[in-house]
């Protein structure tokens, strides 16, 4: 694996946290077999999720006109809904324990490709100890988060794509009328706006969190030199001095993220009532029932969700660039400082 590593161009550099577990026979099984049956948990629990906005019409039809039905029918409903329930916490809670398995699988493959490569290089790298520790487990992890998401998310759009087309008969779209699929092309307009704005809003975050980075590490370097000799490191005027320079980059990202999180509030706070509004007056007028209305907001929760993952996962997936754009840097040194000879591994 070492050799194969030296031989990487230029061009491959970066991609060895993705080709360190995917394509390697050691971890095939994971990689593919494990991946496969987590899909088939979140195809599952996207078909209960179906399964709950089709009670959630049922159910709301029959609180709207108790006379026409008993109590039994009440408890009736309810005992359902448990049977949808159940299995999905179920289905839930599996997922949830398989995809930490397979996160830290993946970061042991990324750890054990990267410490041989890093024993043979002559030249010390900058946050070495970091990249191998911090960013791996920081990568794996919220690979793992994100990868979920944007899996069911996509799994979602599938299933519920139709279904608010189908709602969308007869709700007409404001300032235009009547549309077909007006609810679908509604939410769409709205994710791809928010998603643009936000990406004027926070564009300078990817960089700012770079750098806090690196100011994080020269600052616990210290430290930890500090831990071996105090005579020489770790002296208070220059650990105030990185300190200092910590807390403006953290003032000045707090900042940035400050205006980001307002906007983020507000623009999320404003699309609670969007289907109110549109379905509403084809409420009152007696065009649809309550338990309909209650379908389109689920339905059109669920469709805007999967459209703006990006947005409602800003903060992360800056993250993500951050530690991408580092581990990125140190596999460049790797290849940069790899002496001829591999050193035994001890």
């Amino acid at each position: 694996m070492l050799e194969e590593a030296q031989r990487c161009s230029v061009a491959d550099i970066g991609a060895q946290v993705i080709t360190s577990f995917f394509w390697s026979k050691k971890w095939f099984l994971w990689a593919y077999g494990g991946g496969l049956f987590i899909l088939t948990l979140l195809y599952s629990q996207v078909q209960l999720s179906v399964r709950f906005n089709d009670w959630y019409g049922r159910f709301y039809d029959l609180v709207q006109k108790p006379a026409q039905h008993t109590v039994a029918d009440f408890y009736a409903s309810l005992t359902e809904f448990m049977w949808i329930a159940i299995p999905y916490i179920f289905v839930v809670s599996i997922v949830n324990f398989l995809t930490r398995h397979y996160s830290f699988r993946w970061r042991t493959a990324i750890t054990f490709d990267y410490i041989p490569r890093w024993r043979n290089v002559d030249k010390e790298i900058e946050g070495a100890s970091q990249r191998i520790q911090e960013d791996t487990y920081k990568f794996a992890k919220i690979v793992e988060s994100l990868g979920i998401q944007a899996v069911t998310a996509v799994m979602t759009l599938i299933a519920f794509l139709p279904v608010l087309w189908v709602l969308s008969r007869g709700i007409p779209m404001p300032f235009v009328g009547n549309v077909s699929g007006s609810l679908v092309w509604t939410t769409l307009l709205i994710s791809i706006g928010g998603m643009g704005i936000s990406w004027f809003v926070g564009w300078k975050l990817p960089g700012l969190e770079y750098n806090n980075q690196k100011v994080e590490a020269a600052y616990r370097k210290e430290l930890v030199f500090g831990e071996d000799d105090k005579m020489h490191f770790a002296s208070f005027v220059t650990l105030t001095g990185l300190f200092t320079g910590l807390r403006f980059n953290y003032y000045r990202l707090f900042l940035h993220y400050g205006y980001f999180d307002l906007w983020l509030n507000v623009y999320l706070q404003c699309l609670v009532v969007v289907p109110f509004v549109i379905a509403g007056p084809s409420l009152f007028s007696g065009a649809i029932t309550l338990g309909t209305m209650m379908q389109i907001f689920n339905a059109f929760g669920e469709v805007h969700g999967s459209f703006s993952l990006p947005l409602r996962n800003w903060t992360t997936i800056t993250e993500l660039r951050s530690i991408w754009k580092r581990l990125h840097e140190f596999e460049a040194n790797l290849e940069k400082y790899a002496v001829t000879q591999p050193t035994t591994p001890t």
